[in-house]
């Protein structure tokens, strides 16, 4: 964020650059608790609220006339299910947090034709058929446009997305999910909290009750999935891209491969 927003100011540098050295030696929050500490340092140090709003432009406006392309593609396919999961995976590499440049379409042609490095896809899309209730955790802006396609293409009666209930990196908010649509085709609430991934003891009440009242919970990306990864809970299927080496690492995997992961 600081070279982003070239700043220029040595003491604000110089004081963000020491808070992350004090975070890594106390060596005792996660990498998005750690992520989540240093943006407010950083907000408050700099005055900028949402260092990230337009590449969340950016993201949904590209995302957009992708979704409309698409669309009718979907409706067109063998296996609209799988070819929309595959899209919706796809658009987890819209990450500026991981990559400051991405080249989404070249994205999409090698996720539709590449294996699953972990692949429990079928049984995910058996077991939303029998959920009463689906809760599904969104992740990043742009990619929120993916999440529809594949949301509509489900058309679960009782599913509910979850979106950040602040502005965090380039994740997805309450406006970019309603800007998206989302809430056409599915309920909409935020988690009440500004961490770049779902940490629960930081959410608010309304969503950990559709937590614990849901049958599933489908998680996008790698913040999510460090956040819940260590709550074990069988209902939960990761959808991912793993895009960095220490994720790759945890999940056995290649950097690059695509994943759906229920532990």
């Amino acid at each position: 964020m600081l070279s982003k927003h070239q700043i220029t100011d040595e003491a604000i540098e110089q004081a963000v650059r020491d808070q992350l050295e004090a975070y890594i030696e106390a060596n005792s929050l996660s990498s998005p608790e750690m992520q989540q500490q240093l943006s407010w340092h950083f907000s408050r140090l700099t005055g900028i609220a949402d260092p990230f709003v337009e590449e969340k432009r950016i993201s949904n406006s590209q995302a957009d006339n992708l979704y409309h392309e698409w669309k009718p593609k979907v409706k067109r396919a063998d296996n609209p299910e799988l070819l929309t999961l595959r899209l919706a995976i796809a658009g987890n590499i819209m990450d500026y947090g991981a990559h400051q440049h991405f080249d989404l379409e070249q994205t999409i042609t090698k996720v539709l034709d590449a294996e699953f490095a972990i692949d429990h896809s079928a049984k995910l899309l058996r077991e939303i058929k029998k959920a009463e209730k689906v809760l599904y955790l969104c992740d990043n802006a742009g990619e929120i446009y993916f999440d529809k396609l594949f949301i509509e293409t489900l058309q679960h009666p009782d599913l509910t997305a979850v979106v950040r209930g602040f502005p965090s990196l380039n994740d997805v908010t309450i406006q970019d999910a309603f800007q998206a649509g989302l809430h056409e085709v599915c309920k909409v609430i935020d988690n009440g909290s500004d961490a770049p991934s779902t940490i629960l003891n930081d959410c608010s009440h309304e969503f950990l009750e559709a937590f614990q009242q849901a049958d599933l919970i489908i998680s996008k990306g790698q913040g999510n999935l460090e956040g819940l990864l260590p709550v074990a809970d069988e209902r939960m299927y990761f959808l991912l891209m793993a895009k960095c080496d220490v994720i790759a690492d945890l999940l056995e995997v290649n950097r690059g491969d695509i994943i759906v992961f229920n532990p």
